[in-house]
């Protein structure tokens, strides 16, 4: 099994930014890859980013291109997504996600709002 705890979120004013990150443990190992995905009230929970973890190779939904940046540290497991100028349609919870072949690891989410 793997753990992802993720730390971040918050309230933040419309065109600042915020920093969420994930730590996974346990059996961390193989082909995987790490990022997030987001729920909006009423809405499907959608893709933001992912990074491969053997090829490094980073994906961003359209939103998240230019504003948002998925880094991570492969020593410590973690991964960190910089978001910056936050918008009020950015407001959702926020997902961690491990993908390794057909295994979907999810963190509990946390909050992220934002204000006009």
């Amino acid at each position: 099994q793997v753990q992802l705890m993720e730390s971040g979120g918050g309230l933040v004013q419309a065109g600042n930014s915020l920093t969420l990150s994930c730590a996974a443990s346990g059996q961390v190992f193989g082909n995987f890859d790490m990022g997030w995905f987001r729920q909006a009230p009423g809405k499907d929970r959608e893709f933001v980013a992912v990074v491969g973890w053997t090829h490094d190779s980073t994906y961003y939904a359209d939103f998240a291109e230019g504003r948002f940046t998925l880094s991570r540290d492969s020593a410590k497991n973690t991964v960190t997504l910089q978001m910056n100028s936050l918008q009020p349609e950015d407001t959702a919870v926020y997902y961690c996600h491990l993908g390794r072949g057909s295994d979907d690891f999810w963190g509990q989410g946390t909050q992220v709002t934002v204000s006009s």
